[in-house]
Formats: structure tokens, C-alpha cells, sequence
């Protein structure tokens, strides 16, 4: 009869893989664990209290490192529980049966893989960055653009995921989204723009 299993599973924050780990009740109950990652540079823990446990987390999410005290019953039996990093909010490890933790880790790489395809870009979306700008040097070329502070023109701010214009005279702002094909339709429905003047 096989021995009652858990598994533990989590994005290493050093190299980015995912790791993978199964340990006994018995090895459980009888002493702390810990589970490294092939490249040396993280380590899950979960030490055992009376009543719950210690773990302490890498987090492959924002790169630091959790600790939260899990009580043992969720932790030894069920479907098992996920641990949030408290900085995003996001899932960062899971433990429990075998085959929901293979499932939520190889979710869990895909969505931090996203998060890092989206931060070594310059913006979210590249094509509708260039339209909305190509659109806005349109509006800007008839004129378009003024503020309420009665000034004609602007000076430009770009951002990840959007567009800042700003009146040269009060310094008023406009936020204009440029991050999906909907900022992009919204934006071509506009025939002119106001910057809300600066009281």
C-alpha cells in the first residue's frame, strides 16, 4: 500500500524554473523538510509545530521570500492550499495532492513567464502603442489638442501601457490608455482632446 503523499511546488526566483517536490506524512510529522531547487539557489522549508506549520516560501513572483504558518490538517490532508505572495496578490506555491499541485505549478510558470514577457517589453503592447501615437500626431497635427486653461498644443509622456499629455503653459495632464485594441478605438473616435487645466 503506498504511503500517504504531499507535494509542495514553486517558481525559484533565482533561475526561474519550476520546482517540484513529494514528501511522506511520516517525513512530514517527523522533522522539518526542505526542498531546493536544482540550481542551489532557493529552498522551501516547512518545519512542524504542535499544531501547524512554519513554511517559508521563494517567491518566483516578486523575487522575495514568504513565510506563513499553515495549519497541519490542511497541510496533511485535502485538496491542500495555496500560498499568496502579499506584494501582487498572486498564487506563489502550492501544496497538497500530488496531482493538483503539478496542475496549479505548471499554471503558475506560465503565468509568471507572462509577468516577465511583460516587464522586458518596453510597453504592453507595442502595436497599439505605435497606433495610438501615430493617431495622436494626427489630432495633434489639426490642431486637436488644447487645454482648458485656454493653451493650444502639448508636450507627450509615454508609459508602459499608456499616454500622458501635458499642457506646456499649467501643466495639466491627460492620461489617455494605450494598451488594447479598445484604447485604440476610443481613441480614433476622438476628433479632439482637452487636458483638463491645472486649478
Amino acid at each position: 500500500m503506498p504511503k500517504p503523499t504531499r507535494a509542495f511546488g514553486y517558481i525559484c526566483p533565482s533561475c526561474g524554473k519550476p520546482v517540484y517536490g513529494e514528501r511522506t506524512h511520516f517525513a512530514l510529522c517527523a522533522s522539518a523538510i526542505g526542498l531546493v531547487c536544482d540550481c542551489g539557489h532557493s529552498e522551501l522549508t516547512a518545519e512542524p509545530m504542535p499544531d501547524h506549520y512554519r513554511v517559508t516560501v521563494p517567491c518566483g513572483v516578486c523575487g522575495g521570500e514568504h513565510r506563513a504558518e499553515i495549519p497541519a490538517e490542511k497541510l496533511l490532508h485535502g485538496g491542500g492550499v495555496g500560498l499568496a505572495c502579499p506584494e501582487t496578490r498572486q498564487l506563489c506555491c502550492y501544496i497538497g495532492d500530488v496531482h493538483q499541485v503539478q496542475r496549479a505549478l505548471r499554471d503558475l510558470e506560465i503565468a509568471v513567464q507572462k509577468k516577465k514577457d511583460a516587464e522586458d517589453s518596453s510597453f504592453i503592447d507595442d502595436v497599439i502603442m505605435y497606433e495610438v501615437l501615430s493617431e495622436l500626431k494626427d489630432i495633434a497635427a489639426r490642431g486637436g489638442v488644447s487645454c482648458a486653461c485656454g493653451a493650444k498644443g502639448c508636450s507627450v509622456e509615454v508609459h508602459g501601457s499608456a499616454v500622458d499629455l501635458v499642457c506646456p503653459v499649467c501643466g495639466g495632464r491627460l492620461r489617455l490608455p494605450a494598451a488594447t485594441d479598445e484604447d485604440l478605438d476610443r481613441l480614433c473616435c476622438q476628433y479632439t482632446l482637452t487636458i483638463p487645466g491645472k486649478k
